[in-house]
């Protein structure tokens, strides 16, 4: 295994400083709703936002980001495709720690930027395939998901591991395509998932930021 993978996998990881286990994209709201309730219905409601929603965009605004487009339209991009407040500042703020923190490990200052794109211009410098640094990236952002279905449904942690392996094919799938996607095929479907994360800015109670 060489060493840019190991890093790419430290830069991903839980343990990672982007402070991702803050945020439920929305989840939090479906689970208060009763939406998602159990593992059958969390993996389906992840599988969708992978497949359908920022799973899908980010993967495709990372894969253009290692391939050295244009950096600040691609930043643009991102954040017109937000499609709530609390979703903006999630991708930012998440971009920019990962910036800070990929810089104080490597030295090499960058400008913060929504996730995806923040990924993209760190980790263009460590010469991996597009569609392993996609898959990790997309593996990453599910686990995040997973664990706040483990924590808020609640599910075993056997079988949030299943959920996780259970997507293994669809992320798999999904890098191949997002690997080779022009930009102008950039959308997302999930409107649910879009509305969980708006009605999420207005509960009451809840645990997560978004």
């Amino acid at each position: 295994m060489s060493q840019a993978l190991l890093s790419l996998v430290q830069w991903l990881s839980p343990a990672f400083p982007t402070g991702a286990f803050a945020y439920s994209h929305g989840l939090e709201w479906a689970i208060s709703e009763g939406e998602v309730r159990d593992a059958d219905t969390a993996r389906g409601w992840i599988a969708d936002v992978l497949r359908f929603g920022a799973g899908r965009t980010d993967a495709i605004l990372l894969a253009h980001a290692l391939k050295g487009h244009d950096l600040d339209a691609l930043t643009d991009l991102a954040r017109a495709l937000a499609p709530s407040a609390e979703r903006l500042r999630e991708t930012e703020d998440q971009g920019a720690a990962f910036a800070a923190a990929t810089a104080a490990l490597t030295g090499r200052m960058l400008p913060a930027r929504p996730l995806p794109v923040a990924v993209g211009q760190a980790a263009a410098s460590l010469g991996l395939p597009v569609a392993q640094v996609v898959a990790l990236a997309l593996h990453a952002f599910a686990a995040n998901l997973v664990s706040v279905a483990v924590r808020f449904v609640p599910l075993g942690q056997t079988e949030g591991q299943a959920i996780l392996a259970a997507l293994h094919p669809l992320i798999e799938d999904l890098a191949a395509t997002a690997a080779e996607a022009p930009l102008e095929t950039i959308g997302s479907a999930a409107f649910r998932a879009d509305l969980a994360a708006m009605r999420h800015e207005t509960m009451d109670v809840r645990i997560f930021r978004t």
